[in-house]
């Protein structure tokens, strides 16, 4: 094991330990006020929900070429990826979207 492997595996438990902490201080700072969790609640539900209707609506089809090694893409991994993809696509749409109405309120005001 050399100096390289060291550092990789430290930078592994460095970004665990992060995510860990960005995870855990707000659930500890919103048991103060329970309001701001059920806000946080209800944003994961509809994302959860976004991403059942983009996984219902992906195509599980898979190219004969990534059926076989080295892929082995199966049609449930395909499926997966296409809800997520089809996910980020709506959030990005969404985000943008927002961007612009917020640019526009601040030009009116």
């Amino acid at each position: 094991m050399d100096t390289t492997d060291i550092f990789l595996y430290a930078g592994y438990l460095l970004i665990i330990i992060g995510a860990i902490v960005a995870i855990l201080m707000p659930l500890i700072q919103s048991l103060g006020d329970p309001k701001s969790l059920l806000k946080t609640v209800a944003g994961v539900v509809i994302i959860g929900a976004l991403f059942g209707i983009a996984y219902s609506s992906a195509s599980g089809e898979v190219a004969a070429k990534y059926i076989a090694d080295p892929f082995n893409i199966t049609p449930e991994g395909a499926k997966m990826v296409g809800g997520v993809l089809i996910t980020v696509y709506a959030l990005f749409i969404l985000a943008i979207v927002g961007i612009v109405i917020t640019e526009l309120n601040k030009l009116i005001k």
